[in-house]
């Protein structure tokens, strides 16, 4: 299992927005995520949050650019969280080991750049078909159907397009990616299994302060991060998530080895 260490070089991510935007502040805190456990840095330079505000591309590639190759000097492993193609060029000609998208690669016009490429990507599924996050309704019931038929449609996609099997990893999405309801998200993380079974593919799970954990918890921020990290530890031991990304590495791996030593004493 692999942690992704979230980087948001933003002004309006839902918990962190604005206190990682100066690049010294983004490479300490990088930094301080590899040293809690991190094994990759996750690099978000727009947020994708209902209430985000728009970011041009140029924008985007800016505050990448001034973080990215300081950190790749420093032999960090790195990923691009971006939906925008001209972000997702750059950071592929940079070099990046992982691009992270939060519709899964929809343009196909990219596809002969990610074929020539090395990178990893995260197909992520959401219920909205291209921009942020938006708050709409999926009932509980219908959305692994949803999940299933749009991995299987991107998944062919892309291995047609000439992109080895091998360098994909899905994710199906939490929180406000998935529906308002919190028992959307709470139905995908029981049923992770399933997809694991019909893809034989790498799973990423992203639950690190979601919307549909704050509504659990009244949006109690220390309470907030306990269920975090408790929902994650649950993630790799029911369902087999093979990358988990987080804000909070060092709960995560403190919660793994706690359900290691309970395994072995048979508790």
């Amino acid at each position: 299992m692999k942690i992704l260490g979230i980087l948001n070089i933003t002004t309006d991510s839902f918990s962190d927005g604005g206190k990682y935007l100066a690049p010294e502040a983004a490479l300490a805190h990088a930094q301080k995520l590899t040293d809690e456990g991190a094994d990759i840095i996750d690099i978000g330079a727009a947020s994708s949050n209902p209430d985000a505000g728009a970011v041009t591309p140029e924008l985007e590639i800016a505050r990448l650019a001034s973080v990215v190759p300081a950190l790749q000097a420093k032999g960090l492993s790195l990923s691009i969280d971006s939906f925008a193609p001209d972000v997702q060029r750059w950071a592929l000609e940079a070099g990046v080991d992982y691009l992270n998208d939060i519709h899964g690669f929809p343009d196909a016009g990219l596809y002969p750049a990610l074929a020539g490429s090395s990178a990893r990507l995260i197909v992520m599924h959401a219920i909205q078909a291209r921009g942020p996050a938006t708050r709409e309704d999926v009932p509980p019931d219908q959305i692994m159907d949803r999940i299933t038929a749009f991995f299987d449609a991107r998944v062919a996609a892309l291995e047609g397009a000439g992109i080895a099997r091998s360098r994909l990893i899905l994710d199906p999405g939490m929180g406000f990616f998935l529906g308002r309801d919190p028992a959307t998200s709470l139905t995908v993380l029981e049923r992770l299994p399933e997809l694991k079974t019909r893809y034989g593919l790498p799973l990423l799970v992203s639950v690190s302060r979601k919307s549909f954990l704050r509504a659990l918890v009244d949006n109690d921020a220390a309470r907030l991060e306990s269920m975090s990290a408790a929902t994650e530890a649950r993630a790799v031991q029911q369902g087999g998530a093979d990358y988990i990304r987080t804000h909070a590495p060092a709960a995560l791996r403190d919660g793994l080895k706690s359900l290691k030593g309970l395994e072995k004493t048979g508790r």
